[in-house]
């Protein structure tokens, strides 16, 4: 590393000139991205996704749930008033090509209510399923409105229809959620620096590094297809990482400065030291982000592919650019300042906060242990009983029709499946009227089931469709056992009585019990890939077998310390509606626990290692594990904490989105960070360590040749042996 310092240093003013290049080229492919992301879901190989591809394929329609028509009759038989039919129809009109399912086409008592007051029909709307599509619900809802008899009262609404009454495009962009970050990371800067000039080079990278990163993910989409979530990755992890790194370097270049070393030797310096821990903590974040390619499902693929390149840009700007401007700056960093004195003066090792807990810790390390431990305990412990899995449309929030829409199903007390419909494909030579009826009638009588019905228009040649209503919502527990039953006794039963030659189960809610499957069936897989190469990354970055074993374990709980937290709020509903107005959904949206993995396990690492590596280096000096800890804590408290509140707004900006889910996303990941700033660093680490003493820096030799490094033999136990 130093030799790349005194290399970035004689051409500074090239390598300037170069990210001004990649940066200025980064704000135009950030504006020409947005018609190349790749915006569809798909799982192939699994049955509710490959039936629901058929379906598309045969009828134009069944990637997307329906939107749901709501007519009641207070008092009066909602079949004998004439017109309601032209409603249902001029719905389907405002929403071309889409398929109808309804009481007049199949006189099914399932889209009526017990006491005939209330209709429901569902309209198919045609074509892909994306990230941002939304099937015309203020034309099909102005439609029904404008059609409704005289005396009905009707409601458009659905699981899409509540989304959009959510207020989702209303909803601040990437590029405002990243303003709004940035600005709680100006506030944390000011106090952190003190001077405009080191305020102003974070900010300057984390600029840098996004926009050149999405140049960079603009030419990977000539490759391979490239998900739109990576490009809240890019603008808020890009937005974190960056301004660590730059935390770390600039601190560290302050710090030398300080005791007398001129620019360059003091560029050299972090260079050696905070260029290294850099370039090991990216590597963790690349790791995490590259774990999802492990996984089954192309767009998740594409995720870890796109996210892998934020951390690797970030390092690129933390190793070339600052080191150049910080040879710019020298001295001159400490200029301009803005807070007072003490703000500007770099981490005292004998004074202050930091310096007095790490005497504590190492005077008291079995306390502070037993507490972190009683602490992590308790917040771990909601995670055990997490439930992946969409929220119940009950529990979404929702406003205007598409509320009152489902009010009137609850009060009809029409179920909840009618939301997310079970559909039935029928394939085969023997496809009827006849079989799908039968099919139909079974199916009506299955446990879990409220009715069935096969509609005229749903068949063509060798292929016809079933609609049935579960009795519970299809994103709830219940719903689970439904769907095992229905796919391993109900249908196989009907094809071997004579019913159609093959039925698979489709739908949204068996595709999403599909994703499930296919995302945490594998996670093991992808657990293990993480564990091991960031243990022999660690391995060789500390020289030492014991402290990654420790890194490894304590991320994972500060993992679960963030599932908790997410369970304890969002599905056991302790505050989520008092404080974000959202009803405790019984469950942690299906993709947040593995997102929160891919992003937290990297970013939490970088904490370790900055650490870590200053206290392995404090111990290559003094050969006291005591010293050692102290000097590494009371130097780098403050810069995770401060690192740890950038990210914290960073990520909490995305709590500004109206969705249960992003919420879910951004609390999340916001409290798992400061849990493992605070308690996981700032109590368990430095206990642990003290508690492991010696063999915290054990390396034998042998382990050494392979990792290329040198050994660390263990410290015999000698006089004072309790201080080492």
């Amino acid at each position: 590393m130093a030799h790349v310092a005194r290399f970035v240093i004689r051409h500074r003013l090239l390598v300037v000139g170069a990210w001004i290049v990649l940066t200025v080229v980064g704000m135009f492919s950030a504006a020409k991205l947005s018609s190349r992301w790749f915006q569809s879901f798909s799982i192939p190989g699994y049955s509710a996704y490959e039936a629901n591809q058929r379906t598309l394929k045969a009828f134009g329609s069944g990637e997307q749930v329906p939107l749901v028509v709501v007519l009641t009759k207070p008092g009066g038989d909602i079949t004998k008033v004439a017109g309601n039919d032209k409603a249902i129809a001029a719905v389907a009109k405002a929403v071309p090509d889409s398929r109808v399912g309804s009481w007049y086409s199949t006189h099914s008592d399932m889209y009526l209510s017990k006491d005939r007051h209330t209709m429901v029909a569902t309209i198919y709307p045609p074509g892909n399923s994306t990230f941002s599509s939304l099937p015309p619900i203020p034309e099909a809802r102005a439609s029904l409105k404008q059609a409704t008899p005289a005396g009905v009262t009707s409601h458009l609404t659905g699981r899409d229809a509540i989304f959009d009454s959510q207020g989702g495009s209303t909803g601040p962009g990437v590029f405002t959620e990243t303003l709004i970050g940035a600005v709680g990371a100006l506030i944390i800067l000011l106090f952190v620096f003190g001077t405009l000039p080191a305020i102003g080079l974070p900010l300057a990278m984390a600029a840098a590094s996004i926009l050149t990163t999405f140049a960079c993910v603009l030419a990977l989409t000539y490759v391979t297809d490239v998900s739109i979530i990576v490009q809240f990755l890019v603008a808020l992890v890009g937005l974190g990482v960056s301004i660590d790194y730059a935390l770390l370097m600039v601190f560290r270049f302050r710090e030398e400065l300080a005791s007398g070393e001129s620019t360059e030797d003091a560029l050299v310096e972090t260079m050696t030291h905070a260029g290294r821990s850099v370039i090991v903590s990216g590597s963790t974040v690349a790791i995490g982000l590259l774990s999802m390619v492990i996984l089954p499902l192309p767009f998740i693929r594409s995720i870890g592919l796109g996210g892998m390149l934020i951390p690797l840009v970030a390092v690129s700007a933390s190793i070339t650019l600052l080191p150049a401007l910080l040879s710019m700056l020298g001295p001159r960093i400490n200029r301009l300042r803005v807070m007072p004195k003490r703000f500007v003066n770099p981490p005292s090792a004998e004074q202050g906060f930091w310096a007095s807990w790490a005497r504590l810790v190492t005077r008291r390390p079995i306390p502070v242990f037993i507490a972190g431990l009683v602490i992590v305990t308790l917040v771990v412990l909601p995670a055990f009983h997490i439930n992946p899995s969409d929220a119940q449309l009950k529990d979404e929030p929702a406003a205007g029709d598409a509320d009152a829409g489902r009010a009137a199903i609850k009060t009809a007390g029409i179920p909840d499946g009618v939301y997310l419909p079970y559909i039935v494909l029928a394939e085969g030579q023997n496809v009827t009227r006849e079989t799908l009826d039968k099919t139909a009638s079974i199916l009506g009588q299955a446990p879990g089931i409220w009715g069935a019905a096969a509609p005229p228009s749903w068949q063509k040649a060798n292929v016809g469709l079933v609609e049935a209503f579960g009795l519970d919502d299809g994103s709830s527990r219940t719903a689970k056992t439904t769907i095992s039953n229905l796919r391993n006794s109900v249908l196989p039963g009907i094809v071997n009585n004579g019913g159609p030659t093959k039925l698979t189960l489709g739908g949204a809610a068996p595709e999403e019990r599909d994703f499930i499957k296919a995302v945490y069936g594998k996670f093991p897989y992808v657990l293990l890939f993480v564990l091991l190469l960031t243990f022999v990354l660690l391995m060789r970055a500390f020289r030492s077998v014991v402290l990654p074993i420790k890194a490894v374990i304590l991320n994972l709980v500060s993992l679960g310390a963030a599932y908790g937290i997410v369970v304890f709020i969002f599905q056991d509903g302790h505050g989520s509606d008092a404080i974000w107005n959202i009803k405790a959904t019984d469950a942690v949206i299906s993709w947040i626990p593995l997102m929160i993995f891919a992003f937290l396990y990297g970013i939490s690492m970088d904490y370790e290692v900055f650490m870590i590596t200053r206290m392995r280096e404090a111990y290559d000096e003094t050969h006291v594990t005591k010293r050692a800890i102290e000097l590494g804590l009371a130097r780098t408290g403050k810069l995770v904490t401060s690192a740890a509140l950038v990210l914290m707004f960073a990520f909490f900006s995305l709590s500004t989105s109206p969705g249960p889910d992003i919420k879910q996303f951004a609390i999340g990941l916001s409290a798992g960070i400061i849990f493992d700033a605070t308690v996981i660093r700032a109590l368990l680490v430095p206990s642990t360590m003290m508690l492991l003493g010696r063999w915290n820096w054990w390396l034998p030799h042998w382990t050494a040749r392979v990792l290329r490094t040198r050994p660390s033999p263990l410290e015999p136990v000698a006089a004072g042996a309790g201080e080492r």
